[in-house]
């Protein structure tokens, strides 16, 4: 497996550094979440993060719990269809739906599925456990009325990167625990999936482009505020005490990412547990490759692994 990341990716990094200072309190994190935005909508920003799929059609709803349904769904099928769940990444603090919309409307198109992605509260304003409630929240509201999506409540997935995968982890955990709604898959890319513990791949990629060991640890007090130092496994579902019976897990992580060891760690927690769980690593990756294909080309290799694996458990 070659790790050397592309020339396009490297030079994003340099760039990434220049324009964009680490936020180191609440105030210039509420700031960073509209300069990001600026760029995503900029025409470089397309570039970058890559335009939605033509072949989809995208609308938008809010539910009465208060978060918005960014969905995709694709053209032409008539339902109902299977539904996959999105939760976008951005450390608890930043990041829209918008932002994944090169992955799920191509997941979408490419499996013949509904995607909802979902906004939730963000922190600091709202710490944990809001960002919970409201994807726990959406979920059932999308099991309740899938039928009004043109989805099947009985063909349900989770999707989540970063933070987003930390989501969906724990969502499917909780789906479990409360016997329902059934999943069928749960896909995470580049999960974080513990708040405290210092994994090795964090000091190997502590100055990492786009997320930094710094970086790691500012977005966990951010998100838990006064409540840090919890152990919950609604924070950090490495910590549940059981890794059973929980639906199919695809993994994707990235070498040069200070998350990669979350991924594998919480793989070999399904797998001990009996869950199963399969495991790619990207060696061109960085984190947050996903959300970035003008830059990281190895996005389209996780892209056709994500579509291969639900086509198989949806």
């Amino acid at each position: 497996m070659t790790t050397r990341l592309a020339t396009r990716t490297r030079a994003f990094g340099v760039i990434l550094k220049l324009i964009v200072s680490e936020p180191a309190t609440a105030e210039a994190m509420v700031e960073l979440r509209a300069k990001r935005e600026r760029l995503r909508r900029s025409a470089v920003g397309q570039l970058v993060f890559g335009r939605p799929s033509r072949a989809v059609d995208t609308t938008d709803l809010v539910i009465e719990t208060g978060s918005r349904l960014h969905v995709h769904r694709p053209k032409g099928l008539d339902g109902p269809l299977p539904v996959v769940v999105n939760f976008h990444g951005g450390g608890w603090a930043i990041g829209t739906p918008e932002q994944s919309d090169w992955l799920a409307s191509r997941v979408a198109e490419l499996t013949g599925s509904v995607v909802v992605s979902p906004t939730y509260r963000l922190a600091p304003e709202h710490p944990y456990p809001a960002a919970v409630d409201d994807a726990w929240a959406v979920l059932r509201w999308v099991a309740d009325h899938a039928a009004e999506l043109g989805g099947d409540p009985t063909r349900l997935a989770v999707m989540g990167d970063s933070v987003g995968g930390n989501l969906a982890a724990v969502i499917a955990l909780m789906a479990r625990d409360a016997g329902g709604p059934a999943l069928r898959a749960q896909v995470l890319v580049y999960p974080a999936v513990e708040m405290y513990e210092r994994y090795p791949s964090e000091d190997a990629n502590a100055h990492a482009l786009v997320l930094t060991s710094k970086q790691m640890h500012t977005f966990a007090h951010l998100y838990l505020g006064e409540s840090y130092g919890v152990e919950d496994w609604q924070a950090s579902p490495i910590r549940a005490t059981s890794h059973a019976d929980l639906p199919p897990a695809l993994i994707l992580t990235a070498f040069h990412d200070p998350l990669r060891d979350h991924g594998s760690t919480y793989a070999d927690a399904l797998r001990a547990a009996g869950s199963e769980a399969e495991l790619r690593d990207y060696g061109p990756g960085i984190h947050g490759f996903a959300s970035l294909p003008g830059v990281v080309p190895v996005a389209r290799e996780a892209l056709a692994d994500v579509v291969a694996f639900l086509h198989r458990t949806l």
